[in-house]
């Protein structure tokens, strides 16, 4: 919470204010099914939320940082914001018809990864689909910084990162039904790296 209420407060929208390349992917994906209520772990400030809500979806999005939710309540006006941990989950008890989670589930150690993910099960009606994205091995930061588990470094002080491999995605989400699975490269300018692209697994999955 700490590390993030810090970024956020000096940085604020750190990533502009469009959507992510994976997030209109994932929205294409989406419009292929029934859905209306989408879940968003990780919220941010806001640019998914607002994406998913202006295109006719019930957004409810969960955010660790009270900076960055803040941010959001200006930005998104629509979408339901809820403050906490996504390892808190759930905070009502709605079910929700898709999950979109982008780039949180690498930033959480294993236990707390099969933990997050049950959580997003439990939260997804029968047939809820899920699209979920995370550092590859092929980011160009893997290996660096101390080694705390298994593929899972920690380069900046409280924010481990987990890079996951094809394999390692795929019996992350073994209780779903994986529709699609592969890399996407997200472009991204900000100011403490520049330009630089991202890596990113993705992967997209059903509950059966």
């Amino acid at each position: 919470m700490e590390y993030w209420n810090n970024r956020f407060s000096v940085k604020g929208k750190i990533w502009g204010i469009e959507p992510s390349k994976t997030a209109i992917y994932a929205l294409k994906l989406f419009k292929k099914y029934d859905i209306i209520k989408v879940l968003i772990p990780g919220s941010g400030y806001g640019r998914h939320t607002k994406f998913f809500s202006k295109n006719n979806y019930e957004v409810t999005g969960i955010e660790i940082s009270e900076i960055a939710l803040n941010i959001a309540k200006e930005f998104d006006s629509k979408s339901k914001l809820i403050l906490g941990s996504v390892l808190d989950m759930p905070f009502n008890n709605e079910i929700y018809d898709a999950i979109f989670c982008y780039n949180v589930l690498h930033l959480l150690l294993k236990n707390e990864r099969v933990i997050f993910i049950e959580k997003c099960y439990n939260q997804l009606n029968k047939n809820g689909i899920a699209f979920f994205t995370v550092f590859s091995e092929l980011e160009n930061s893997f290996g660096k910084g101390t080694k705390i588990e298994e593929n899972t470094f920690e380069s900046k002080s409280y924010r481990p990162t987990h890079y996951f491999t094809e394999k390692d995605i795929l019996e992350h989400f073994n209780s779903f039904s994986t529709i699609e699975a592969g890399i996407l490269e997200e472009n991204e300018n900000h100011s403490e790296l520049g330009p630089h692209t991202h890596r990113l697994r993705y992967i997209f999955i059903k509950k059966e």
